[in-house]
């Protein structure tokens, strides 16, 4: 039987090898469909086990009928964050709005997800771990495509040979660095630096998100549920990229720290938590752009090949999205060069909506200047008494192709 959205043209020959590198959000999914069109794959994934937990992600739009093809919509259904109210603070934290989640994203009919990362990635995993083989605590060192095949050289040492390998390992792309060169001439920076951490629920907040704006300066306080922990979050403009920052984390808290410095509510507590944090996560906003997604029997998908940026909420979705119509064209054409320009000309001009939310309003909540914070404010007070129903036309831009075989 072949699942719902995946043509089965696979001939009766030998299995094509696949190796996917990386094991977040679009290898795994990526893995799913191709090992139910006839494939044999292999994720390597350097980190030593799954992430747990970690920071709410949004699945919108065209995702959800990802999800709901692969069976896990129930599932994820239930890992929902059902979140109250965002109440928005002004300088002196005195309070400028409170306002539904759904009036601030623009939810589509109550349709849209929101679940933590490490929930989506247990969840995927346990979808495909039984029919697809995983290298925990490895990673690709070399790709050599000079024979009829890829030949991988794993950190490992370990050595072997596939038809075709996908890096699905996120912005930062190692398979992307190697295939194609060094990030600096696909990144885009968006002008903003970011670290996100846990710290103690000392606040008293429950399915709420917090959030406090000068210009330039953005903290937030994201309570996911009843827990003694809260998702903090430290946005910041930052005209240049602070390359150097980006490999030291004792660069990154001090980077964070002088920023904020002098900053009121309760910010001087969340940059002390964030200096005792071992969740720290720091980057810079950006996306990824890329003339060409493959080269040769290598492809990109998700943030290695068309990363949006979390400011316009929409990484995991494309992630899912692009695992599935990659893995809709590997089954469909047996020749890999037809396949990935199926791909890639089927969902180009998706990725292209999506990336350009950020030149539409996606970082209104974040202004920069005084100015463009008064807008903004009067843009919040504005939904407070009468909420939005405006959504993004561009998280449901693609129709996953149709087909008559079901599960």
């Amino acid at each position: 039987m072949t699942p719902t959205g995946l043509s089965m043209n696979v001939s009766t020959n030998a299995k094509r090898t696949v190796l996917v590198s990386g094991a977040s959000i679009s290898g795994p999914a990526l893995a799913y469909w191709l090992s139910r069109s006839g494939f044999a794959v292999t994720v390597v994934e350097k980190a030593s086990a799954l992430r747990d937990g970690g920071y709410p992600i949004d699945i919108r739009g065209t995702a959800i009928e990802v999800v709901r093809r692969m069976r896990i919509l129930p599932q994820l259904q239930d890992a929902h964050i059902h979140s109250h109210r965002c109440t928005f603070l002004n300088a002196d934290g005195s309070e400028l709005a409170v306002l539904s989640p759904d009036a601030v994203v623009g939810n589509v009919g109550g349709q849209d997800l929101e679940v933590r990362r490490g929930d989506l990635g247990t969840i995927l995993y346990a979808t495909v771990h039984d029919d697809v083989e995983f290298l925990f605590n490895d990673s690709i060192d070399t790709l050599d495509q000079s024979g009829q095949g890829v030949d991988v050289a794993f950190h490992s040492g370990q050595q072997r040979t596939f038809d075709l390998v996908i890096g699905a390992d996120g912005m930062h792309s190692h398979t992307r660095q190697a295939l194609f060169g060094p990030e600096a001439q696909f990144h885009r920076y968006l002008g903003y630096c970011f670290a996100i951490f846990t710290m103690p629920n000392t606040f008293g907040l429950s399915h709420e998100l917090m959030m406090w704006n000068t210009p330039g300066k953005a903290a937030a306080l994201y309570a996911v549920g009843a827990s003694n922990e809260v998702h903090a979050f430290l946005n910041f403009h930052q005209p240049a990229p602070p390359f150097d920052a980006l490999r030291d984390p004792d660069a990154q808290r001090d980077l964070v720290a002088t920023t904020f410095a002098g900053a009121g509510w309760e910010v001087p507590g969340l940059v002390n938590a964030m200096r005792d944090a071992d969740d720290l996560f720091f980057d810079t906003a950006g996306q990824i752009r890329m003339p060409h997604w493959s080269s040769g029997r290598v492809a990109l998908v998700g943030d290695a090949a068309y990363a949006p940026s979390f400011l316009t909420g929409q990484g995991s979705s494309l992630a899912l999205v692009g695992a599935y119509m990659m893995a809709d064209a590997l089954a469909t054409n047996r020749d890999h060069t037809a396949a990935f320009a199926a791909y890639e000309r089927d969902v180009r001009g998706f990725v292209a909506m999506n990336q350009a939310l950020v030149d539409n309003g996606a970082a209104t909540l974040f202004p920069t200047t005084v100015r463009a914070l008064e807008q903004r404010n009067t843009m919040l007070r504005g939904l407070a008494t009468m909420p939005s129903a405006t959504t993004r036309p561009a998280h449901s831009a693609l129709t996953l192709p149709e087909f008559a075989s079901t599960p």
